[in-house]
């Protein structure tokens, strides 16, 4: 495992926050709050160890499964993956007419553009790595690995970093939509796109892949119970005492937007 890079630089501000907001306080005191988050849902949801030796899926399983998660449920995501798996092996994906691999994937949102874009990631993938194993990516520079990655068709900087994180223990922090609305409405990162807050996030964090991992779990579990993108139950939010969005609305907090 090479050493842990230094932070990401920090991506652009965005939109000042109102003062006295967290948003619009300095990255140390924003940074400080992150750790405060991760603290305070450990208490709430246990801890989350990184296993490597274990991950929940391989690799490539990783790589394709979160391909097709973009815009799809978890339930959708894996009947798709293993229809997909139905094919045969990946250069039977591969040699497969296109119409096949969308008709395999059709749990899956998108499936036509889906599937010429994992063809076309698969391919990228044999020319590199003719038996379609990643773990070259352990010992690549971080953003090179991330950089290999997101060339792949349809791979965007999300999916890169799951694939490092959780199959290889490196430090990137994944933004999916449920980290990305926390962290906007608490405030450690005033309102951008997704894009933006990973790099945002990242420059934040410390460079510890076990913190990273437990943070990323425990916000995707905080925001699919309590942090919901409709409605969120403020009431029972171990984070309301120093979120953003209940200090202006309280419990009428609405449904997020970046707008």
């Amino acid at each position: 495992m090479t050493p842990a890079p230094s932070r990401a630089p920090a991506a652009p501000a965005g939109p000042p926050a109102p003062e006295g907001l967290n948003a619009a306080r300095p990255l140390e005191d924003r940074a400080e709050l992150l750790r405060w988050m991760k603290e305070q849902l450990h208490a709430e949801y246990g801890a989350r160890p990184l296993d490597t030796a274990h991950p929940r899926r391989a690799p490539m399983h990783e790589l394709i499964s979160t391909i097709l998660s973009q815009r799809t449920t978890h339930e959708d995501e894996e009947a798709a993956y293993h229809e997909l798996r139905t094919l045969g092996d990946w250069d039977a994906i591969i040699d497969a007419p296109v119409e096949q691999v969308a008709h395999a994937i059709r749990r899956s949102n998108y499936p036509e553009s889906k599937a010429p874009r994992i063809q076309a990631s698969l391919r990228q993938i044999r020319e590199h790595a003719p038996d379609y194993q990643l773990d070259f990516l352990a010992d690549l520079p971080v953003k090179e690995a991330l950089k290999w990655l997101t060339d792949l068709p349809g791979v965007g900087v999300k999916t890169a970093s799951l694939v490092l994180l959780f199959n290889y223990a490196r430090p990137v922090f994944p933004v999916d939509t449920h980290v990305h609305r926390i962290n906007t409405r608490v405030g450690t990162i005033p309102r951008m796109g997704e894009q933006a807050a990973h790099r945002a996030l990242l420059a934040l964090l410390p460079p510890d892949p076990p913190f990273l991992y437990e943070l990323h779990k425990n916000l995707l579990r905080h925001g699919q119970q309590v942090c919901q993108w409709t409605r969120p139950k403020c009431r029972v939010c171990v984070l309301r005492e120093r979120c953003d969005a209940y200090a202006i609305y309280g419990d009428r907090v609405p449904s997020f937007s970046v707008k």
